[in-house]
């Protein structure tokens, strides 16, 4: 997933956007957990289920969502060939089958993926969902007017780059074949192991092309999951979904569709959400939020209250904050500069910036620290809890600096407590013990991104963060350290403009992998390759910590997405 500051995606990065140690495991409180739900052997059906949001749900359309593993609320209206398993911790980071038998049948080489779908799958009007349905619904995330999903269609699928979508081209790809009803193909331009996790976002719904009304399907998108479209107001701001009767649980393992209702209520402050689920008054017992954190006040006040904190669900997402060099600019470009700093910073006053350590986990490694990702523990520039500034000063010295040296830290003015001027001035500070004086220079939200994403206006030191398509270390280190994605117009997230071909190499044969337990071992081993430039200084992983309502059961919170999952909850 790309940085939120820059796209307004993830989430839980943050709708995605957002989240992250080593093998922790993200859960709700052991007496909420899927198994054991405040004493019910068994959750309920029935009900309606409240979400209490800040963003408004736009681009309820398929082809334009931008969702780690299919996204939360859009999950339960669309469904995809595969998904994310919806379990809590370690397991949900794992992808399974969905509207396909299986997560995929490759090739020898992963350049030819092959799915089968379930026999029964029906709309919400009772037709049936066929293998054209899904090409076509993927085929209209390539229009103009339907853009803002995920890229990945568009590099790897053979004629991709080149398809303007079904309004314009009505041919369509022809390296998508449904030779049946039930059988759809995908032939890529390369080796792609990682296609299963692909297959989960919400571009691979099927949409029906008789039904397809362009700009506004997103007011009325058919739905082939449990819960269908009722009402879509002010673009998202209140929505209202019922049940689809036509979904079958037979078909469909992942979710649980408890509530009758899910009534989704956006564009409401964050305090006043908290505090409405804290209070859990009226409807509010049964509500939850997607994309509302607890922030370091409010989580000291509920920690002090046994019943509120037996209400606060725990989770780790794939994201990383971190300090991007740009090796163009002096004195970045000497290595012992990077390597000086990367020694001098104290993640123990980073971790407090970033508003404590049960929000935050300190980071040496640029991975998040999951087995999915392939996490390999290592700590190449060892700091310590507090900075080593010693060891800082003595390559400043050897990089000509002996008597220290000046530079600039560009930084967010938003108080998001990742890229914010509270962890800036703890880099500031500890930075300042090694001989090193820090000015920083903070910008306003937008100017910010389109500062550090332009090559040409890159600064040679700033806050950065990057969160995860889906959890593997593909997404996170190709976009970053892969010089054939650095972008000179437009875009570019490759910080440290890094064009390494034995780690270019690299990429590509892991993409190759179709087993996944072997490629994360691999990016494992990239990220700690990689690590030895001291491009980036990883700081800490966010910590999620989100309050629920008090009628709410069955708690599953997985490692894919580090939040609440609304598929598997119930309400009194």
């Amino acid at each position: 997933m790309r940085q939120p500051s820059v796209t307004a995606r993830r989430v839980a990065a943050a709708s995605v956007s957002l989240i992250v140690a080593a093998g922790a495991a993200a859960c709700g409180p052991k007496d909420n957990d899927a198994k054991s739900s405040g004493g019910d052997a068994k959750p309920h059906k029935g009900g309606t289920l409240t979400v209490l949001n800040r963003n408004p749900q736009d681009d309820f359309d398929p082809a334009r969502l931008y969702t780690s593993g299919g996204g939360n609320v859009p999950s339960l209206v669309f469904r995809t060939l595969t998904t994310r398993n919806r379990e809590n911790g370690a397991a949900g980071a794992e992808v399974v089958p969905d509207l396909a038998t299986d997560t995929g049948r490759p090739s020898e080489n992963a350049t030819v993926w092959t799915y089968t779908l379930k026999k029964g799958l029906k709309y919400e009007d009772g037709t049936a969902i066929t293998s054209a349905d899904i090409k076509y619904g993927i085929e209209r995330s390539f229009a103009a007017e339907l853009s803002g999903g995920a890229p990945y269609l568009r590099d790897w699928l053979i004629g991709g780059a080149d398809y303007q979508g079904p309004y314009k081209d009505k041919k369509g790809l022809d390296s998508i074949e449904t030779p049946d009803d039930l059988t759809i193909v995908f032939h890529l331009n390369k080796p792609e192991g990682e296609f299963p996790y692909l297959a989960t976002q919400t571009q691979f719904a099927p949409v029906p092309k008789t039904k397809d009304t362009g700009t506004k399907y997103e007011e009325h998108p058919v739905s082939s999951g449990p819960y269908k479209v009722v009402k879509n107001e002010n673009d998202g701001e209140r929505l209202t979904l019922e049940r689809n009767t036509h979904w079958s649980a037979s078909t469909d393992a992942e979710r649980k569709a408890y509530p009758d209702k899910i009534d989704v209520r956006s564009g409401l402050d964050s305090s006043v959400i908290n505090q409405r689920l804290s209070s859990s008054q009226g409807t509010d017992a049964a509500a939850v939020t997607t994309d509302t954190n607890l922030g370091p006040a409010e989580l000291a006040k509920v920690t002090g209250d046994k019943a509120l904190a037996s209400r606060v669900g725990t989770g780790h997402f794939g994201y990383t904050n971190y300090l991007a060099f740009n090796p163009k600019v002096k004195p970045f470009d000497n290595p012992k500069v990077r390597q000086a700093i990367s020694y001098a910073v104290d993640r123990t006053s980073v971790v407090n910036a970033a508003g404590g350590s049960s929000l935050a986990e300190a980071a040496t490694t640029y991975l998040p620290n999951q087995k999915s990702f392939g996490y390999t523990p290592y700590d190449l520039f060892p700091a310590g809890a507090s900075g080593n500034a010693a060891k800082a000063k003595e390559l400043l010295a050897q990089a000509g600096y002996k008597d220290g040296l000046s530079i600039t830290l560009t930084h967010s003015n938003s108080k998001d407590f990742e890229t914010s001027p509270e962890i800036a001035t703890a880099i500031q500070d500890a930075l300042k013990k090694a001989g090193i004086t820090v000015k920083l220079q903070g910008l306003e939200e937008n100017d910010y991104s389109d500062k550090i994403t332009t090559a040409r206006t890159e600064p040679g030191l700033f806050l950065a963060h990057w969160g995860a398509d889906w959890p593997s270390g593909g997404p996170f280190l190709a976009p970053i350290f892969d010089g054939r994605q650095i972008v000179k117009d437009g875009a570019n997230f490759n910080t440290g403009f890094l064009d390494d071909k034995s780690v270019n190499d690299e990429i590509d044969a892991i993409n190759k992998l179709t087993d996944l337990d072997e490629a994360a071992k691999r990016w494992g081993a990239l990220d700690k390759k990689i690590g030895e430039q001291a491009l980036t200084v990883p700081l800490f992983h966010p910590v999620y910590k989100r309050l629920y309502g008090e009628g709410v059961k069955n708690i599953v919170i997985s490692d894919w997405t580090g939040v609440l999952d609304i598929s598997q909850v119930a309400v009194k």
